[in-house]
């Protein structure tokens, strides 16, 4: 009788372990059946016992009957006590699990509002990252057009520093020019009024006196 009872108790904590879908009031109900089916073996087993102390006085060897029903006091009741610590500690933990269950289902919203804003926090780095990484972009290209530009006026001033003194070299040289041919010019006409002053001294020298003939 022992046994059966014991394994029909192993049996509903198996099941009470086992059920994870089952709602807390039914386990809660299935529980309180097992307590009082515990303490209704308890109450009976305990009225046999004493009918058999009774029956023990009535035999010659009343102390060896009181020990041998004793004996078997001790092992049933050490093995309901056994079902209820096992009962007990399943219902602490079966409160636990729905303590836990509570709590999360308490702080889903906050755990939900959280996510939804760490997924806004993220989107938002990562268009502070674009815009970022679009701003050095346009500011890397306003420095090469800016550079292109500076390049190209340089260019353009040392082109027109080189045209102004190719310019004036040239004037220059033009100049020079002008002046040999000037001084050549001045010289011919020297030269021609020198040659004309010659020319006209000679016309103007009165002939040379003839020699005396001889007596």
């Amino acid at each position: 009788m022992k046994q059966i009872t014991t394994a029909f108790f192993l049996t509903t904590l198996s099941l009470l372990a086992g059920a994870q879908s089952v709602a807390p009031a039914a386990q809660t109900a299935t529980m309180e059946a097992e307590r009082n089916r515990i303490s209704a073996d308890r109450a009976r087993l305990e009225a046999g016992f004493l009918a058999e102390d009774a029956a023990c006085y009535k035999r010659f060897f009343v102390n060896n009957c009181l020990a041998e029903v004793n004996v078997r006091r001790r092992e049933t009741m050490a093995d309901l006590r056994r079902q209820e610590i096992s009962l007990n500690d399943e219902e602490r933990k079966i409160k636990g699990a729905e303590q836990i269950r509570k709590i999360e289902e308490k702080s889903l919203p906050e755990r939900q509002q959280e996510a939804a804003a760490s997924r806004s926090q993220a989107l938002q780095d990562s268009q502070t990252r674009l815009d970022r990484e679009k701003k050095a972009q346009e500011d890397r290209a306003a420095a090469q057009s800016r550079e292109k530009a500076n390049s190209q006026a340089s260019a353009d001033r040392l082109k027109s520093h080189q045209a102004k003194t190719q310019a004036r070299q040239a004037a220059q040289v033009g100049d020079a020019e002008e002046a040999r041919k000037f001084n050549a010019r001045q010289k011919e006409a020297q030269q021609r009024r020198a040659q004309h002053e010659s020319e006209r001294l000679k016309r103007m020298k009165p002939p040379a006196k003839s020699l005396p003939l001889p007596e």
